[in-house]
């Protein structure tokens, strides 16, 4: 029986090699889905745990992303949140989501600040200069031909000097003065957040906490610690991350399904006779769903190998050729899942076909032309 299963994979070759790649593609897209979708969202919360804040000040309105909100603050509270007991350093920070050639985080700061939090590790380059300086972290100036000291690039539709280049892992990958980002958007003299330093962290932040809560005009400020913030950028609390990979996995599961549905049924088909010479030896029905089941298997196992190894050759080439700075974050636990998603959808597209050939009358498959 398995010599059968194997040259009746074998006797149609194309037809094998299309189904198993249908898998594969099935594979890929779940897992480069999920790895872009994830690695975004914990790339994010390794980026904010090295800026070397322990607290966060927002107004009420901001949202879970310091990206998606608007720079609604007064810098000059930094002056009024630095007098406050505890408090060693507060930074106001702007930060934009930029759509242009790619998705990035452009980070407006105040400079002398920043820094305070956790220096930044220079490669080469100074801080800023001019207001139209920027600094970029280590793989941003890896991206594409490179970038060095001195070059000129586009931010925000502006062209900027590169005075820097910096270790990544501190918040972004681009950094702007905050003075110059608020000309750009017409709001001077506004910050989105303020990164805060208090004394012998976490003895004295639900104290700071406190007090700036009962200071004048921040009873409608969020105050949060870090590891508050980063609860918050978790799937649960982004609206619309777990739908649309949701969408993204269900489409890629039909895919896969519809695909192994048409070959499994188109095969069933074609070998009308030879099931009806299986069940005339006394093959049951049992026998006969096994058969299409195996068959199945064999091409879906064949096509997750494939899609499983495409995709962290996918991983390596855009790493190394493309974009150094993708977050593509593949993990073991989501490697199970997809191979199990894309198991179960070709066994359920197989299904029918099989029931089909197993319930096929012996004497009409016999004459069958």
């Amino acid at each position: 029986m398995n010599k059968l299963i194997v040259g009746n994979l074998v006797h149609r070759p194309l037809r094998s090699v299309i189904s198993a790649f249908a898998v594969a593609i099935e594979v890929i897209m779940i897992l480069s889905v999920v790895a872009i979708f994830y690695g975004i969202l914990n790339g994010s919360r390794t980026q904010q745990s090295g800026i070397g804040m322990d607290m966060i000040v927002r107004p009420g309105t901001a949202g879970a992303l310091l990206n998606t909100s608007a720079a609604a603050a007064d810098v000059r509270i930094a002056d009024v949140l630095r007098k406050l007991p505890h408090v060693q350093v507060v930074s106001p920070v702007n930060i934009k989501l930029t759509t242009g050639a790619s998705l990035e985080n452009i980070s407006g700061i105040d400079y002398a600040s920043y820094n305070e939090l956790k220096p930044f590790v220079f490669i080469s380059g100074t801080p800023f200069q001019q207001p139209f300086d920027a600094i970029i972290d280590d793989l941003e100036a890896t991206k594409g031909k490179g970038v060095k000291v001195g070059d000129t690039i586009k931010i925000l539709n502006h062209d900027f000097t590169v005075r820097g280049i910096v270790e990544h892992g501190k918040g972004g990958r681009k950094y702007i003065p905050l003075a110059t980002m608020d000309q750009l958007d017409g709001n001077p003299g506004k910050a989105a957040a303020f990164y805060l330093k208090t004394e012998d962290q976490p003895k004295f932040q639900e104290d700071v906490r406190n007090e700036i809560l009962n200071t004048d005009g921040m009873q409608q400020y969020s105050v949060q610690t870090i590891q508050e913030y980063l609860s918050t950028l978790t799937p649960d609390h982004l609206p619309g991350f777990k739908p649309a990979l949701n969408v993204i996995i269900g489409i890629a599961t039909i895919i896969g399904f519809m695909v192994i549905f048409q070959s499994m049924y188109t095969a069933v088909m074609e070998r009308t006779r030879e099931i009806g010479i299986l069940k005339s030896m006394g093959a049951g029905q049992f026998s006969i769903v096994s058969v299409v089941l195996r068959e199945t298997m064999l091409l879906a196992i064949a096509g997750i190998f494939i899609g499983v190894v495409a995709t962290y050759v996918l991983r390596w080439f855009l790493h190394a050729h493309i974009n150094p700075t993708l977050s593509f974050q593949l993990t073991l636990e989501w490697d199970i899942k997809a191979v199990l998603i894309a198991l179960a959808g070709a066994l359920l597209g197989a299904f029918y076909p099989a029931l089909k050939a197993a319930r096929k009358d012996p004497i009409d498959a016999l004459s069958y032309e």
